[in-house]
């Protein structure tokens, strides 16, 4: 699955992990040991709060686009 919300991606010295955060789904975060698995496992994470959300009745935002700029 490839997704089209933006992710917030910063190496935590504390978790010593990458972690990623999806603003426009809220709740929604992950992690890994290199970038790419962090990245890899969002998208799974993303999946899943989709799939959650509709299941309960929940309203799932439409991907904005750039949301922050840096």
């Amino acid at each position: 699955m490839q997704s089209r919300y933006e992710l917030v991606i910063y190496w935590s010295k504390d978790d010593e992990s990458f972690i990623v955060e999806v603003p426009e789904l809220p709740g929604c975060m992950a992690d890994g040991a290199s970038y790419q698995e962090a990245v890899t496992n969002a998208e799974q994470v993303i999946s899943e709060w989709i799939e959650t959300a509709v299941a309960l009745g929940r309203p799932v935002p439409e991907p904005a686009g750039k949301l922050m700029y840096a």
